[in-house]
């Protein structure tokens, strides 16, 4: 959070728009938000916005108002809030627009609702845009931005139901237990049945990352985007590989990406090297998969397929992986957008009869397509 008084003026400013606007905002929620904002980037739209709206906004029916004073405040041209706030319009087309989800509200008095569409429309037209395009094709600056909404990806698991129950209102399985000591409770009365249910638990995420030569181009992206899935999920293990194997989940568990990104570079000591996918796996495979961390789970191997090793080690891992693992999904940024993309390289040749889904992984969009799928390989 920056020194000084211009951030707490705006602050304060954007506090007495909203009592102008009809919304009670005391002197404690305005000192709230102001705290919510020093651990929080106040040149992020979208932790202006969350934050305030999280301290500021009190009842549901003030939620259409806040979000209008929002969009005059933060998103006015010319608005002296945008300059003391350092919030470049170019950074902010590429990175907070993308993330930035404002519900839609009737127009202000003399507002044209078109006019206030417009204001964010180039905005997601930009966002939209970048998400698709290739990570090698990007230039420094759209790659800054793609990592900076890569930390907002949040990924959910797919869940499976274990043996163990536990007490629930409704089920097929009886609790006789609580049925009955709720009886003797009443004398021994006949009382209602009591039921269990089977619990449901979150499946292990396993994320193998190619970081060889041939993979230059995203692997840096990809491990942002390992990094954000550790962030979100508890049961989520990392580990990269070039031409032996080696495990980042320690690396990557600290809280700033920074340092977790930097502490994940210098595990790695084979960075941008040679390619040995199957000795890899089998490393994997004999090391880890073994001994559980990957039994019941998903499995994602971010790889070109390019492997210089000994093809029959690659063919028997990922024979040894599939059966280990629930789900194993494979994403080849070669893939692309092309929906005819056949495996042409030997290494995927030999890992395609074992893949349950195959992917791209080359731009934002294919990243966001498997957070969304993920839930569903149950």
């Amino acid at each position: 959070m920056p020194d000084g008084e211009p951030f707490a003026g705006v602050l304060v400013g954007f506090a007495d728009a909203l009592r102008r606007a009809g919304l009670a905002v005391g002197s404690g929620d305005l000192l709230t938000y102001c705290a919510a904002m020093a651990r929080l980037d106040p040149a992020d739209l979208i932790d202006l916005y969350w934050a305030g709206r999280a301290t500021l906004v009190i009842r549901s029916g003030d939620i259409p108002a806040y979000d209008r004073v929002f969009r005059e405040y933060f998103l006015a041209a010319g608005d002296p809030a945008r300059e003391a706030l350092m919030l470049n319009a170019q950074v902010t087309g590429q990175a907070e627009g993308a993330v930035l989800d404002v519900p839609a509200t009737d127009p202000g008095a003399g507002q044209d609702q078109d006019e206030e569409e417009a204001q964010l429309g180039w905005v997601a037209s930009d966002a939209e845009t970048l998400r698709r395009k290739s990570f090698a094709a990007c230039t420094p600056e759209e790659l800054a931005a793609l990592r900076r909404i890569m930390t907002r990806i949040r990924l959910t698991p797919p869940k499976r139901r274990t043996r163990r129950t536990r007490p629930a209102r409704t089920g097929r399985a009886p609790d006789m237990r609580r049925t009955v000591r709720q009886s003797m409770r009443v004398g021994g009365e006949p009382a209602d049945l009591r039921w269990r249910r089977r619990t449901v638990k979150l499946r292990p995420l396993i994320l193998i990352l190619d970081i060889s030569g041939s993979m230059a181009d995203y692997s840096r992206n990809l491990l942002q985007f390992a990094y954000s899935a550790k962030r979100a999920a508890a049961r989520v293990e990392v580990f990269c590989f070039g031409t032996r194997l080696t495990r980042l989940t320690r690396a990557l568990a600290q809280k700033n990406p920074d340092t977790a990104l930097e502490q994940a570079a210098r595990a790695a000591f084979d960075w941008e090297g040679g390619t040995r996918i199957g000795a890899s796996l089998d490393a994997f495979v004999r090391d880890w998969g073994r001994r559980g961390l990957c039994r019941g789970g998903v499995v994602v191997i971010c790889s070109d397929g390019l492997d210089r090793g000994d093809p029959e080690v690659l063919a028997t891992a990922m024979e040894r992986l599939a059966r280990l693992s629930h789900r194993l999904v494979w994403m080849n940024p070669h893939k692309g957008a092309d929906p005819a993309f056949r495996p042409s390289t030997v290494g995927m040749m030999l890992a395609a009869p074992h893949i349950d889904l195959l992917l791209s992984g080359h731009d934002l969009r294919s990243l966001e397509e498997l957070a969304a799928l993920l839930p569903a390989l149950n």
